[in-house]
């Protein structure tokens, strides 16, 4: 029998990307073809050059499909690749939301370009993933057809992540897995370890990862006269990070804004110790005090305060990492999931006929 082939438009070199397209290659025996923008947006000039790349992006597409005949369609954010999807002729199309909402910056010029774009996309859909609840509350106030909406993580691969934590506990050993940039606020979480370090409290901080804020942290480290406790790794193998979550015993992130975290069930699965910001994305997860802390936004403050107050009380975290290990298990097991996410496929594949 032929393999079903599928169209990939996303970041290929995300992990969330990886994990959805080798899930579809593992569960599904799905080929997969995949097309993403080559222009950065990493200044404003770049920003315009791939403006300029996206609305050329359609003939490129469309030559793929005329070489490949894909079966189906998946995208990642509707705002983006999503719309592409939509225009490109094939049925079925399945689109994901990345966010809380794709809606973002929310201050953003192209806001009300944007809205239509996403309402486009929502409706020519055929599925649309919400890896998480908390992305379901956006669609349903932009009146999206529920019906479409499959509520379901991806998922991490437990065998990697395992629970065998090899923690040091009498220290605190923490861990940031989030890339290096001015969303994710690791200053905050410098200027957190910098109180915990004027009280003498004895750490290990391991940032994991690389991105544009990578100097000028380690600059804020050295002024902070931290640089000796933390480790900045850079860009490791993914095969390496299971090793780093087991050596510690602290997971932390400070987003100020999140869809559904794959970082966050890392941690959990390997009896990481959450402390994240108290937003909707991570509320959904974790629950003040019972299996993780939830700190103000950019309060850094309050993040040194519990991080104290959950490593002095180590019942409590031990009791929650092994509550947290058991959430994973049941709803965000990889092999689970992504079983589930192929068959909707071959399902959408074997049903949907083209218009």
């Amino acid at each position: 029998m032929t393999k079903k082939k599928i169209l990939f438009l996303g970041e290929t070199y995300r992990a969330d990307a990886i994990t959805w397209m080798n899930g579809l290659k593992e569960f599904g025996d799905f080929e997969i073809i995949t097309w993403e923008l080559k222009t950065p947006s990493a200044n404003f000039r770049s920003r315009l050059l791939r403006i300029f790349e996206f609305s050329m992006a359609l003939f490129q597409i469309k030559k793929i499909i005329q070489l490949h005949q894909p079966d189906m369609v998946i995208a990642e954010r509707t705002t983006s690749y999503g719309f592409l999807a939509a225009l490109s002729g094939v049925k079925p199309v399945a689109i994901a939301q990345q966010g809380r909402t794709d809606l973002w910056p929310e201050k953003s010029f192209l806001l009300p370009l944007k809205k239509l774009i996403q309402h486009y996309a929502f409706k020519k859909a055929d599925m649309i993933h919400a890896w998480g609840h908390v992305m379901t509350i956006s669609m349903k106030q932009v009146n999206v057809d529920m019906t479409k909406v499959l509520v379901l993580p991806k998922g991490i691969d437990l065998e990697k992540f395992e629970n065998k934590n090899t923690e040091i506990t009498s220290k605190i050993t923490a861990i940031v897995t989030r890339s290096l940039q001015t969303e994710y606020r690791h200053d905050v979480i410098l200027k957190a370890f910098d109180i915990l370090n004027k009280k003498s409290i004895d750490f290990e901080l391991t940032i994991v990862g690389d991105g544009k804020k990578l100097s000028t942290l380690k600059e804020l480290a050295t002024k902070l006269n931290i640089e000796n406790k933390v480790c900045f790794t850079g860009r490791i193998p993914n095969t390496k990070l299971p090793e780093l979550l087991q050596q510690s015993n602290f997971y932390i992130s400070m987003p100020i804004t999140e869809g559904v975290s794959a970082s966050l069930f890392e941690a959990m699965a390997s009896n990481c110790y959450p402390v994240v910001t108290d937003i909707p994305g991570n509320q959904s997860w974790i629950k003040h005090r019972e299996n993780g802390q939830l700190i103000a936004i950019d309060d850094y403050k309050m993040l040194a305060d519990e991080i104290l107050w959950s490593f002095e009380n180590s019942e409590h975290r031990n009791t929650a990492v092994l509550k947290n290990r058991k959430f994973v298990e049941e709803n965000a097991d990889y092999t689970k999931n992504m079983k589930i996410i192929a068959n909707k496929y071959h399902e959408l594949i074997n049903t949907t006929r083209p218009q």
